[in-house]
């Protein structure tokens, strides 16, 4: 597929897995749509360009690997697994309710498909996907990690101890990418515990560091292709990303971090999406 062509098509599934988030998060009356408007892109490149994955098989042992470390993303992660065919669409309509297996964070003791760890005490990610990645090579298995955190995520100490420890490991099938959208449940990164600059500290710990815009398909692509060609180091994406990516009301306003809209902000954020 030509490069215009594949990113019309991930565009496209881009756009519908933001309509899904706000659909859920309003029918759940909860849940964090900024961030997770934000690294839809990212997500929707993984799970349907670059991962080798099998919905009909979850479990496949050569499959790539996606922890989401910013667990309170997950309604972008979920509505790609539903549109990837792991479980049936209808079932994101039970986000946050009880007995769902849609939790508010990534619960991987709830049985749904596709969901690799628990994850979402932010800061734990990055040393799960180290573990993941080393196993891997243990195994002699030429799979991938993919770990994504947030921008907010990067202020906790275990991030630096396990992005110290893939370096001096040498863990080249991990891909660490960094949803870079400036705001945390409270404010901006740089008022509440600034880790700018973002890309020469990941440097600094030893990583191959890869900067693009991460609200822009074809970017995205280059960077997790660049990411493959890496080796005797970790690579990390530093995505610069527009929180609430989509939504006019919700862009850049930190307030989205963490509430559902109504059912009438809902229908403006939909007609927005239509029409983006």
């Amino acid at each position: 597929m030509k490069i215009n062509e594949q990113t019309k098509k991930l565009d496209k599934i881009a756009r519908q897995v933001r309509k899904d988030i706000i659909e859920m998060l309003v029918q759940a009356g909860s849940g964090h749509p900024g961030g997770a408007l934000s690294a839809c892109d990212i997500m929707v490149v993984l799970y349907f360009s670059v991962m080798r994955h099998n919905p009909q098989n979850p479990q496949w042992r050569e499959r790539d690997r996606f922890i989401l470390s910013k667990g309170h993303s997950c309604p972008a992660m979920y509505a790609c697994l539903a549109r990837a065919g792991y479980f049936p669409l209808q079932e994101l309509s039970t986000l946050r309710k009880l007995g769902s297996r849609l939790q508010g964070h990534p619960s991987k003791t709830d049985g749904l498909p596709g969901i690799e760890v628990s994850t979402g005490s932010l800061g734990q990610g990055l040393s799960i996907a180290n573990g993941i990645a080393l196993g891997l090579k243990l195994d002699r298995i030429g799979a991938r990690v993919y770990c994504l955190m947030g921008d907010g995520e990067i202020e906790e100490g275990q991030i630096w101890e396990a992005a110290m420890a893939a370096s001096h490991y040498h863990i080249d099938n991990l891909c660490g990418i960094v949803d870079n959208n400036g705001l945390q449940i409270d404010g901006t990164i740089d008022e509440i515990m600034s880790p700018n600059p973002i890309s020469e500290k990941w440097k600094a710990f030893g990583w191959n560091t890869i900067e693009i815009d991460g609200n822009k398909i074809e970017e995205i692509l280059e960077a997790f292709a660049e990411a493959k060609t890496i080796k005797r180091k970790p690579t990390v994406i530093i995505a610069k990303t527009i929180k609430g990516k989509g939504v006019s009301f919700m862009e850049n306003a930190v307030e989205w971090h963490g509430k559902a809209p109504s059912k009438e902000q809902a229908k403006v954020a939909l007609k927005d999406l239509e029409s983006s």
